[in-house]
């Protein structure tokens, strides 16, 4: 990407590390859609009427809300913790309560799908309260982004068990690595965590490794193994190429910038080859399924028209039948790209007035044929007629969750390698107290405009929250403290990691 200023001259940045796999995300782009209704008029040129303004056209897929800049952790690299910003950003329940609501102004569907962060949202005393409000208002996918510590001290099984009876739906679990140089945030807490997850049964958990180059990109295979070791309770990967929001020398920015076809890439290597790179498939491939579902149903449903160059994806089959764990991508089972091909031809003929009984009978046989060998615990052809057939959609949906490993890419912008274009078919959308639902990276590499000086107008001083809420509520009274020796000389902590060597 090439961007010239009169003031500071042209700057080139890398997009996208492989063309080749860029030309063949860009062949899924889908076709875009305004949203019916936003929040903002247009008043300026975009980014900067965000809120959405009439010219966005993806709908909320993904719901954000800040909880609290609140942490019980001070990592150097984190800007945004209430100590460091200099005042708590901490809606109350009635202001949470609001803010969802205005997600479900928009049309023809509001987002079904909501994610608490922060900061570290189990800070909050009333965190239960807030997973429990957000199912109240209608959310029926409710995720949590956190370190996890809070599960693995004293107490943290009963919290895993109360957070799953107010209904959380999948635990959004930062994870950088096995290595505990590279993930000194919470290395020696995650056996500990899942511990907690298994004994609450919390069977729905995405790891979250941000990838620096340099960094920790040596890890990413290791970071795949672990998750499949685990597969009890972790359903998926979702790594995060770095994104540099603030200011960082050019130089630094080259030597550390990585993107999602080079993480893909390494991912194909640290697998030896058994997760290829072109088993990946850009977000909008789910529009695909959408648009057929919502033509063969005659329903309403979200339009998954974000912009291609925003993530990848794939599912990868876990046998843990031998001594080392083996992965099969999905398309070794299912001619992937026939299957596309095929459900946007059927799309086109239901459009047309095709008699959808006739579709019914035929889809299943049809979709057996792009089949092209069953994995052992799984049978697509079973849960084709569970899908179609039985009806028995979640079911289906679950079953394949439950047997499949996902692997998901998504690299959030910085101001070096922003895109409008992307930013318009956004669908990760943050809701700020004022009302306005905001692109994920607008509300960050402009938080000058959105993200800092919105929270702060509803915020409070340090010295406030302390007479409202007491000493102990913030800096050093709510810091994590390891007891290292602990923790590392567990049978728990041991039997973890005891797949991996050289941890020390």
């Amino acid at each position: 990407m090439r961007k010239v200023c009169e003031e500071h001259g042209e700057f080139e940045q890398l997009y996208w590390g492989d063309a080749e796999m860029y030309y063949r995300a860009m062949k899924f782009e889908a076709k875009p859609r305004r949203v019916e209704i936003t929040y903002t008029k247009l008043t300026l040129p975009c980014p900067f009427s965000c809120g959405l303004c009439p010219i966005h056209q993806t709908q909320t897929i993904l719901g954000n809300i800040v909880v609290t800049n609140r942490c019980d952790l001070s990592c150097f690299y984190c800007f945004f913790y209430a100590e460091r910003a200099n005042y708590v950003y901490e809606p109350t329940q009635e202001e949470y309560r609001q803010m969802l609501r205005q997600l479900r102004k928009q049309a023809p569907l509001y987002s079904m799908a909501i994610q608490l962060t922060g900061g570290e949202p189990l800070v909050r005393e009333d965190i239960v309260d807030l997973l429990r409000i957000a199912k109240e208002e209608g959310f029926y996918h409710v995720q949590l982004n956190t370190n996890g510590i809070k599960f693995a001290q004293e107490g943290g099984v009963e919290l895993a068990k109360k957070i799953k009876k107010a209904g959380v739906s999948t635990i959004y679990l930062s994870f950088d690595g096995i290595d505990p140089k590279i993930n000194f945030k919470n290395h020696w807490e995650i056996p500990y965590v899942l511990d907690a997850f298994r004994k609450a049964e919390i069977t729905s958990v995405v790891l979250v490794p941000t990838v620096i180059k340099g960094w920790n990109t040596h890890e990413v295979g290791r970071i795949v193994k672990f998750a499949a070791l685990n597969n009890d309770v972790i359903r998926g990967i979702n790594f995060q190429p770095v994104s540099f929001v603030g200011t960082m020398p050019r130089d630094e920015i080259e030597k550390q910038r990585i993107t999602i076809p080079e993480v893909i890439n390494l991912i194909e290597e640290q697998t030896n080859g058994q997760i290829t790179h072109d088993s990946w498939y850009p977000t909008p491939v789910v529009d695909i399924f959408t648009n057929f579902i919502e033509a063969f149903t005659g329903e309403e449903q979200q339009h998954w028209t974000i912009h291609p160059a925003c993530g990848m994806a794939t599912y990868a089959y876990v046998d843990k039948s031998s001594k080392e764990v083996k992965f099969a991508p999905i398309n070794e089972f299912v001619d992937v790209d026939g299957l596309l091909e095929y459900l946007k031809e059927e799309t086109e003929e239901i459009r047309k007035g095709k008699n959808k009984k006739l579709i019914t009978a035929k889809a299943v046989l049809k979709f057996r044929s792009f089949i092209k060998k069953e994995p052992k615990t799984f049978s697509f052809s079973k849960q084709l007629y569970n899908m179609f057939i039985a009806k028995k959609h979640n079911e289906a949906i679950y079953s394949f969750h439950m047997n499949f490993l996902y692997l998901g890419m998504m690299h959030f912008q910085d101001p070096y390698n922003y895109d409008l274009q992307r930013v318009m078919r956004c669908g990760i959308h943050y809701v700020m107290p004022d009302g306005r639902v905001v692109p994920f990276c607008t509300f960050n590499v402009f938080p000058d405009i959105y993200r800092d000086t919105t929270q702060k107008r509803f915020s409070y001083n340090i010295e406030e929250w302390k007479k409202l809420h007491g000493e102990k509520s913030i800096g050093d009274a709510i810091k994590y403290r390891r007891d290292l020796r602990k923790l590392s000389s567990g049978e728990i902590y041991k039997r973890t990691y005891e797949p991996f060597l050289n941890l020390q």
